[in-house]
């Protein structure tokens, strides 16, 4: 059981995401609030291990909120998800800027949403594919990002945890020593390296089979080698190690 607190300004968003949430066995809605001000003192009383965060709050928006919390509670173990309709480019950077664990959108399903509450649990990043282009644009033109984007830790540490933050950014390594070896006893085809530039690009596996005249399932195929190889959990990750280790330029 995970136990959430949702903070989002809109009582008829609200009550929906309580409503869909509270029908899962996975999930406790253990606490909620309407406003910036609110939710600062709901997550402070509650504690909950994934916090569901609206960017546009009536008072201090998210990231403010966001911000408040990560610098007064540096030790606290709350997990951060961000729930928006934004998608713009300075909105989603900075959310991760200030501290957050993942970021969806809220046209999500309830299916998707609950995935990323769980992989946001288990302490990695959830990005929604609606917005990971944006985080890849930034990892090529940035040596350095802040950390809660997508680093790479040791290798018995989810690729994308964080380290506790700084006023510094933490470089995004390209590939610890263990998984380097992995990738020479077992590197990509000449396809999957071809596939692989394809999701960089952002391309699903419709869109890949089209441009390599190869079906849908034949992909999803070598997709799963690839994560396998790159030790990674979903696509972004993927994307994000073959850019950083210079797999993919």
């Amino acid at each position: 059981m995970i136990r959430i607190v949702l903070i989002e300004d809109h009582e008829l968003t609200r009550v929906g995401l309580r409503a869909a949430l509270q029908q899962t066995e996975r999930v406790e809605v253990a606490g909620e609030a309407a406003n910036g001000k609110q939710g600062l003192a709901v997550l402070e009383a509650v504690k909950p291990d994934v916090a569901i965060v609206d960017i546009g709050l009536p008072d201090i928006d998210g990231i403010e909120l966001l911000e408040r919390f990560r610098q007064e509670h540096p030790e606290s173990e709350t997990k951060v998800l961000i729930l928006t309709m934004h998608d713009n480019e300075e909105a989603v950077l900075a959310a991760f800027a200030a501290g957050a664990d993942s970021y969806s959108m809220k046209d999500a399903s309830l299916d998707r949403l609950l995935e990323a509450i769980r992989i946001t649990h288990e302490g990695n990043t959830w990005i929604d594919p609606a917005i990971a282009q944006i985080v890849l644009r930034q990892v090529r033109k940035t040596p350095s990002l802040v950390a809660s984007v997508a680093e790479s830790t040791p290798s018995d540490t989810p690729i994308s945890e964080r380290e506790p933050r700084d006023e510094e950014t933490t470089n995004i390594e390209g590939v610890n020593s263990e998984v380097q070896q992995i990738m020479e006893s077992d590197p990509l085809t000449a396809r999957e390296l071809e596939i692989l530039e394809q999701i960089v690009a952002g391309c699903n596996n419709a869109q890949i089979a089209e441009k390599l005249y190869i079906t849908v399932g034949t992909v999803k195929t070598h997709v799963r080698s690839i994560l396998n190889k790159l030790c990674v959990d979903d696509r972004t990750q993927a994307a994000v190690r073959a850019l950083r280790s210079g797999l993919v330029n």
